[in-house]
């Protein structure tokens, strides 16, 4: 418990300190896109916007999520940090198609120069390489799949804003296409990193099957005493695994008997599967 609630400080410390540098960040995309009336830069602010957003999430979150279960959720509250990184999809696809369609349909304008605003956006590109490299390290370290997407989230920020200096450079001497084009690229990147979160958490939050089955019955079933497997079942819990399993033992054997079997399954279960929740049923063989 103890260790649980250092982990839980630990996450908690580091959102702060990231949400810190994204509002940071945030304020100097927006001075340099407004100022040189580039939209690729604009669009790359409002994506660290989505940064900030998360990270108020993510704090919210955490806290909710490693709260020990109570009678109205008693299974705990580990679905909350992926009912997270799901919202930050969704809010991560519409900001995509947003600015995808702003782009096409404002008129062509070619952007400003401005040797300050370029060093700025230099600055923000070192300050994004530095925290997601660092937050990727402690997500896992830490084993938070919330932090874990944050860093992705944040290495995004690194793509796009190498994509936004290259184009709004190259749309200032002449090619002012070529700011769209970098603003529908960043589009393209968030939608990437949208669909790749969706893809990690959907399965969490439908129950998908955490382990394969018949790999779970083939180790159960050469546990001494356990004559047959009629059902096992698997899912995730947050980051956790859990089983619930039905075994079948002789009939003749006693309640103490039977219960030992369920020991050496559950044993099993979290030696080598390393499952946290366990259920095992004992049934008479027929």
């Amino acid at each position: 418990m103890k260790d649980e609630k250092s982990r839980e400080a630990m996450i908690l410390r580091i959102l702060v300190l990231e949400g810190s540098a994204n509002v940071f960040v945030l304020g100097l995309k927006t001075l340099v896109g407004f100022s040189t009336g580039s939209m690729a830069v604009i669009a790359d602010a409002v994506h660290s916007l989505t940064d900030v957003v998360n990270n108020i999430i993510a704090w919210i979150v955490v806290r909710e999520s490693n709260q020990p279960a109570d009678r109205e959720h008693p299974y705990g509250h580990k679905k909350f940090e992926m009912l997270a990184v799901f919202v930050l999809a969704t809010l991560l696809a519409t900001i995509a198609i947003e600015i995808a369609i702003r782009s096409l349909t404002r008129d062509t304008l070619q952007p400003r120069m401005s040797s300050w605003g370029l060093y700025v956006m230099i600055v923000v590109l070192i300050m994004n390489i530095t925290i997601a490299t660092w937050q990727r390290r402690w997500a896992k370290r830490l084993g938070s799949p919330i932090l874990l997407a944050d860093a992705s989230h944040t290495f995004a920020d690194v793509l796009t804003t190498i994509v936004v200096i290259i184009g709004w450079q190259l749309s200032v001497r002449g090619y002012p296409w070529l700011d769209t084009v970098c603003a529908l690229g960043v589009a393209a990147v968030i939608l990437y990193l949208a669909f790749g979160l969706f893809r990690s958490v959907v399965p969490v939050l439908v129950d998908e099957m955490a382990i394969e089955p018949e790999e779970l019955i083939a180790a159960i079933s050469v546990v001494d005493g356990v004559v047959d497997v009629p059902r096992v079942r698997s899912r995730w819990v947050g980051a956790d695994r859990a089983v619930d399993v039905i075994v079948t033992v002789l009939p003749a054997l006693t309640t103490v008997e039977s219960h030992a079997i369920a020991d050496k399954v559950e044993h099993l279960l979290e030696s080598q599967f390393e499952v946290a929740d366990i259920s095992v049923h004992v049934e008479p063989a027929h």
